[in-house]
């Protein structure tokens, strides 16, 4: 009967070095939203724009994960909803190799990178085919919104204290 059991890499193989590839950038989910066409498009306004993100990320096969970038822009003026857009792009990425908490980093900071300028382009396009001027977003640093997520969830943590019995 044969060892089912995996051999040793031979003495003196390098182990296998970190891997972190995009397998695959889609469009997951868009839409865009008119509630005041074709009126709002005979005024002149000069609308207030909010630009919300949201990441997440999860395995979805070995080595593979999904991660999903969703943006979401909305226009008013004054009370009037001038138009909302919202988009979700996603990327499929083998990444092996990593602790965990470099794998946290990853997924927090690099896949959304890599997603963005598809985000991005995609926000503007929908906006321009509405019939309104493109909103190009501004560059975002995921690294920096990653820290501030670790730091709110240790905020929210708070002290731990131990007490002994």
């Amino acid at each position: 009967m044969a060892d089912a059991t995996a051999a040793p890499p031979p003495q003196g193989a390098a182990p296998q070095a970190p891997m972190l590839t995009i397998e695959k950038i889609y469009l997951k989910d868009a839409s865009i939203e008119i509630p005041n066409a074709p009126q709002i498009f005979m005024e002149s306004v000069q609308p207030q724009i909010d630009v919300q993100m949201n990441t997440r990320a999860g395995q979805i096969a070995e080595g593979l994960y999904e991660s999903v970038l969703t943006v979401t822009v909305t226009a008013k003026a004054g009370e009037k909803t001038v138009f909302l857009v919202e988009a979700a792009q996603a990327g499929i990425f083998q990444i092996r190799g990593f602790g965990g908490d470099e794998m946290q980093a990853i997924l927090g900071i690099g896949c959304p990178t890599s997603i963005f300028p598809y985000a991005r382009e995609t926000i503007a396009s929908l906006i321009n085919r509405a019939g309104f001027p493109p909103i190009n977003l501004a560059p975002i640093s995921f690294e920096a919104l990653y820290q501030q997520q670790i730091a709110q969830q240790q905020q929210n943590a708070g002290p731990r204290i131990e007490t002994a019995h």
